[in-house]
């Protein structure tokens, strides 16, 4: 375990030397025609941004998103943003005794009780032929995989173990809304759910740094676990047509708009409901997460948030008191 200061806990003024996860390096040019590079280095608190005008080549002609630099120099500010002032950066070499995996953020969820709930849903599918195709598909090599995978690379769920962390709450979700609306093919829904991010697992290298593997560039997720249904329930004798189709609807649309990257969109009830499902799991720990890592000291309000499309507002509301308002409201 690496024994050093927390970036989160640093502030303006506060002298940075550290063994840091490089997240990315690109060069640009400034409004000059000069070339600089731009890097986002992190911890497993927070990630900060840094930028090298001056004498990069060699750094960024050793140095690949994913591996561990070591970091000298002071955290500075510009437009309100933190960041780093690097006086020296260096690809860490193997007697620094550090590895990218010392930088992997987990589920704060114990993977063993995830598992549980997870097996637990699944034996429960009423549906002979979507329990089966469940049974097959989440076999004990897949799961461990799928249960170890992130849900995404920076914007949610987005640490070890996230991906099975994102579906068990989507399934709640959408368990819920099933006794809410009894027209919804509950089972239908929580294969779906199941099924949805699955293809995560192949889109997404983890070993270290979270990087898209080339067949998640060339493919995406919702396409992999498309296949993955469409070539599982083949081989399930009598498997009924529609529902297959159904199913891998559920996948291709769960995104809910073309924009968003979906084939198509949503078409079924079940569709709609899964889409409202995994945007309310995705955004609720996005959201979390922000206002976790991105506010500091008294303030409020966190920076504007690319992928929000805002800034966050941090109120302080102690949580205990809305569970106690929520129990009075459903006793």
């Amino acid at each position: 375990m690496l024994l050093q200061t927390e970036l989160i806990s640093l502030n303006k003024g506060d002298a940075v030397s550290h063994y840091l996860l490089l997240k990315k390096c690109e060069v640009r040019l400034t409004k000059a025609g000069k070339e600089y590079i731009t890097i986002e280095l992190g911890d497993r608190s927070c990630s900060l941004g840094s930028n090298i005008w001056d004498n990069f080549e060699v750094f960024y002609n050793s140095a690949k998103t994913g591996d561990v630099v070591k970091v000298t120099g002071t955290i500075d500010e510009y437009q309100g943003n933190l960041q780093i002032k690097i006086s020296h950066i260096r690809v860490t070499k193997e007697s620094d005794g550090v590895s990218p995996v010392d930088f992997q953020v987990h589920s704060k969820r114990n993977p063993d009780v995830m598992k549980k709930e997870f097996f637990d849903r699944l034996e429960i599918i009423s549906t002979p032929a979507l329990k089966l195709l469940m049974q097959n598909i989440f076999n004990e090599d897949n799961f461990a995989l799928y249960s170890t995978a992130p849900a995404g690379k920076q914007w949610h769920h987005a640490y070890i173990h996230g991906l099975l962390e994102h579906t068990l709450e989507i399934i709640k979700i959408c368990d819920l809304m099933s006794d809410i609306h009894p027209e919804i093919n509950r089972d239908m829904l929580i294969c779906g759910a199941m099924m949805h991010d699955f293809g995560k697992v192949e889109e997404l290298n983890f070993n270290g740094a979270f990087e898209y593997s080339d067949k998640g560039k060339l493919l995406g997720h919702i396409v992999i676990s498309a296949m993955k249904v469409k070539d599982e329930a083949e081989k399930i004798s009598g498997f009924s047509e529609e529902l297959k189709n159904c199913l891998i609807h559920l996948v291709l649309s769960h995104q809910g708009k073309l924009e968003f990257a979906s084939p198509v969109v949503p078409k079924t009830l079940e569709a709609i409901t899964l889409y409202q499902a995994d945007e309310l799991s995705a955004k609720g720990n996005a959201y979390k997460n922000a206002l976790a890592t991105e506010i500091r000291g008294d303030a409020k309000w966190t920076k504007y948030i690319g992928l929000a499309s805002t800034d966050l507002y941090n109120h302080g509301i102690e949580p205990d008191q809305e569970k106690i308002i929520n129990k009075s409201l459903f006793d």
